[in-house]
């Protein structure tokens, strides 16, 4: 009983766990995928101080989750090319838990989306992510930039007691507070590192320009009596390495944030992961397996103090461009940093928190594709409507919020535009030689209608309303074979519609109906008494020929005798 338990238990979840084959690619190019390591953590170090500053956990927590998070979801995701750690989505949602719970809270939210996402992952759901519109995502992308932005606008103005309750207020008061009293270094320090990254990477794309522009003001804020703040001046954020973080009966106050930040690690790692599948040939990541190691990355990092993470785009390019081919790269990544941050500890501390604002708002430009964006916007009326409104409703409140409101109105939209494809019209009968009899029958008001398209709710409407104004038959034959799906609603519409015009004497045959559609409406109870009069007919002649022989019995029925008007003889 144990082993047959054992063994169901293996065919479940042993495809989620690490396999053999995927350490084969090592050896093809170890050399190449070591460099690739190396570069991404040169680039990642300041992305990892600066999103961990930008939390609120510290400088610290970020590089812990870069070191901790990139490793484990290195050797359990399901792409060979993914680098994962802290990302500015994350920020986003992490900023207001740490307002209002603390550190422990962000450490918690963490654990609680690790759970999540390896929920999602047995239950096979990442391969639907896919199905997520384009306009919501990249209207909720634009807007995670503008929130990050205002989120670095203080820091960059020199603004350290800025207030609010939403971010877009907490930069317009630092903006307020600067104009009374300018800090002309902090902006100058945090425009020059973020023009370096811009105008570099244009010219040198494989050079860590972000590196470069954060150790350039270092030294500037070392050797000149500049005075500005540096990661040293924050309080400690990150509590040591322990499980006294998990406390269950704050699950239900950080349920909301827990899910925002699953959906947000789900979304950007599959996206991200894709988006390495297209820069490379014949590379496939596995979305459920991808969606595992995520969760197992976002449990491990909370217990050493890190912030929840996911797989970035950006240092997934720079992983590919840089030339690697296996997850030994993104793990030599993890290691690289753990060993910089064992060397270079004390320097960090003397990074002005300017420069590390200055990374994230040349991060900022490069998270919004401006030509993408603009193409979305000309594409269609309803496209550009999704995009806007889920842009907006991500700044002005949040990403959960957005990209709720984004796929319902997205699907209400594409309902609205798959009915409009429904559409009844009426056929003309066959026009072959005909007796001059069958020519008079077709005089008879026989009129056919052809049903193009889903008959569901979203379209029921109008099918009822178009069948209602049919006025001058006698036979109405409704063709079935293009009707594309049938629901509940669609089926009781045709009901009610068949009724309204049997009570006003007209004929009702059908032809043509698929096999799963007329199960579904036999077991509704739709056109049973159709069937059992014999109205039902597999293709549209047969049901022609029906109708021509019940108008000609009913008119022989009708006929008025012969007239006697005439003289006899």
């Amino acid at each position: 009983m144990w082993e047959e338990g054992a063994v169901g238990l293996s065919a479940r979840f042993g495809d989620l766990l690490p396999q053999r084959s995927d350490w084969a690619a090592v050896r093809r190019s170890p050399r190449g995928d070591l460099i690739a390591g190396l570069t991404v953590a040169v680039v990642a170090l300041p992305l990892a101080l600066a999103f961990g500053v930008t939390s609120g956990l510290g400088a610290q927590a970020g590089l812990i989750t870069a070191i901790v998070a990139g490793a484990v979801a290195a050797v359990f995701g399901g792409s060979n090319l993914q680098v994962s750690g802290p990302t500015g989505a994350m920020t986003v949602v992490l900023v207001p838990v740490v307002a209002e719970v603390g550190a422990a809270g962000v450490l918690m939210v963490g654990a609680m989306a690790g759970v999540i996402l390896v929920a999602l992952a047995v239950a096979r759901l990442g391969r639907y992510v896919r199905y997520l519109p384009t306009p919501v995502i990249e209207g909720f992308t634009a807007g995670i930039a503008v929130v990050i932005a205002l989120q670095q606008l203080p820091v960059a103005l020199g603004i350290a007691d800025a207030h609010g309750d939403k971010v877009w207020a907490v930069a317009a008061d630092a903006v307020a507070r600067f104009a009374r009293h300018p800090h002309p270094s902090s902006v100058a320090v945090a425009l020059g590192v973020a023009t370096l990254m811009l105008l570099g990477a244009r010219r040198r794309p494989g050079m860590p320009f972000s590196l470069l522009g954060v150790a350039a003001a270092t030294v500037l804020a070392a050797t000149t009596p500049l005075s500005l703040p540096s990661i040293g001046d924050l309080p400690a954020g990150v509590p040591a390495p322990s499980l006294a973080f998990l406390d269950l009966s704050a699950v239900p106050a950080l349920l909301p944030a827990a899910v925002a930040v699953a959906a947000l690690a789900a979304l950007e790692s599959l996206l991200s992961a894709t988006v390495a599948d297209a820069m490379t040939v014949n590379e496939r990541h596995d979305p459920d397996r991808e969606l595992f190691g995520q969760g197992l990355a976002n449990l491990v990092s909370p217990v050493f103090g890190g912030i929840p993470a996911t797989a970035a785009i950006a240092r997934t390019a720079v992983n590919v461009r840089a030339g690697a081919r296996s997850k030994l790269a993104s793990l030599t990544h993890a290691v690289a940093l753990a060993v910089i941050v064992l060397a270079a500890a004390p320097l960090v501390e003397h990074i002005p928190l300017a420069a590390l604002a200055g990374v994230l708002l040349a991060t900022t430009v490069r998270m919004v594709e401006a030509a993408s964006l603009l193409a979305l916007a000309r594409s269609t009326r309803r496209d550009a409507l999704v995009l806007i409104l889920t842009f907006t409703v991500t700044v002005v409140f949040d990403l959960v919020t957005a990209v709720a409101v984004g796929i319902a109105v997205a699907i209400v939209l594409a309902l609205r535009a798959v009915a409009l494809t429904a559409r009844i019209e009426q056929i003309p009968l066959e026009q072959g030689d005909h007796s001059a009899e069958e020519h008079a029958l077709l005089a008879e008001h026989i009129v056919a209608y052809r049903l193009d398209g889903p008959l569901f709710f979203g379209a029921a409407h109008t099918f009822l309303m178009q069948l209602s104004e049919i006025t001058d038959a006698r036979v109405v034959i409704l063709r079935m074979s293009r009707v594309s799906t049938v629901d509940a609603t669609g089926a009781h519409v045709l009901g009610d519609a068949i009724d309204r015009l049997q009570r006003r004497g007209i004929t009702v045959l059908l032809s043509g109906i698929a096999a799963g559609h007329e199960e579904i409406l036999g077991r509704l109870g739709v056109a049973e008494q159709l069937r059992r009069d014999g109205s039902v007919f597999p293709d549209t002649p047969s049901a022609i020929a029906h109708a021509r022989s019940h108008v000609l019995r009913h008119h022989s029925n009708d006929r008025p005798p012969p007239s006697t008007s005439a003289p006899t003889a």
